[in-house]
């Protein structure tokens, strides 16, 4: 199953839809700008829910939404490709390298990506598989994947100078707009055996990303049993995997995005992203 989050017209509260191919249809939870949410904070399966009843709506009518606006938390994960470790010229890490993003940086999957050139202009793309918590774990029961909720894609957008410059890396990872999420929710059961996903990201039309997440060095389990030894995840958390090589900050000479770039990043299985880049 196939979740998404959107307005049908401008102005409108966002509903919960069910995808299938090219209609979404409209689910039956209760009016609120952030429902999947309250959907998981009540401890109810978003795959059960019901239809509403009203007519489908055409894909195309629809605005897409970050299928989860405001998670508690945003754990990231760096570090956690073999090639993207080696592009780096560091060490793998012998455990996750975990690190925080604000849930005020995610944004929607056609929205823009604002650049506050104030601050930063050496702004790289990172494509990552993410995952949606859908039920509580933790010290007192560590996480694992009957405890995810669904998959989705995601952006780390990284400020390369903030990140470096700051000797820790949340602020550089964190500014608004710099978690692109979605397009979907895709459920367990459908995105199937965790590997073999293709990933990647383009930027203009040209590939810059184009991996897979056969080449995680700490698989999904793995990372649920690691954060969860001393975190508790709660129902709407979200975690990003790591990123496949291509990153911009890594090239010679590195790359990095510009005002009006238009960068798209995916994941077999769930979809793309496709945002915009503005200087402001």
């Amino acid at each position: 199953m196939r979740l998404a989050r959107g307005v049908t017209r401008f102005g409108a509260a966002p509903q919960l839809f069910a995808i299938t191919d090219d209609v979404a249809v409209v689910l039956n939870v209760p009016a609120a700008p952030d429902p999947l949410l309250e959907v998981l904070r009540a401890a109810q399966a978003w795959t059960d829910l019901a239809p509403a009843s009203v007519p489908p709506v055409p894909l195309a009518e629809l605005r897409l939404l970050s299928p989860i606006e405001r998670p508690g938390k945003i754990i990231a994960i760096g570090l956690n490709y073999h090639d993207h470790t080696a592009e780096t010229g560091l060490q793998a890490p012998s455990e996750p390298l975990t690190f925080a993003k604000y849930p005020t940086s995610i944004t929607g999957p056609s929205d823009e990506i604002v650049v506050p050139t104030t601050l930063t202009k050496r702004v790289d793309w990172e494509a990552e598989l993410a995952f949606v918590i859908g039920r509580r774990c933790g010290p007192h029961r560590r996480g694992t994947i009957a405890d995810i909720a669904g998959y989705t894609v995601a952006n780390d957008v990284s400020a390369r100078d903030l990140q470096f410059g700051d000797k820790q890396w949340t602020r550089g990872k964190s500014l608004d707009t710099f978690c692109p999420l979605g397009p979907t929710l895709v459920s367990p059961d459908e995105f199937g055996d965790l590997a073999g996903h293709r990933i990647w990201a383009t930027v203009n039309g040209s590939s810059m990303q184009d991996g897979t997440t056969s080449d995680l060095i700490f698989d999904v389990p793995t990372l649920l049993d690691s954060i969860t030894a001393g975190v508790t995840l709660e129902p709407g958390d979200l975690v990003l995997t790591g990123t496949p090589p291509g990153v911009g900050g890594f090239r010679t000479p590195p790359v990095f995005l510009a005002d009006g770039d238009v960068v798209r990043v995916g994941v077999e299985g769930i979809g793309e992203l496709v945002n915009r880049v503005r200087w402001n």
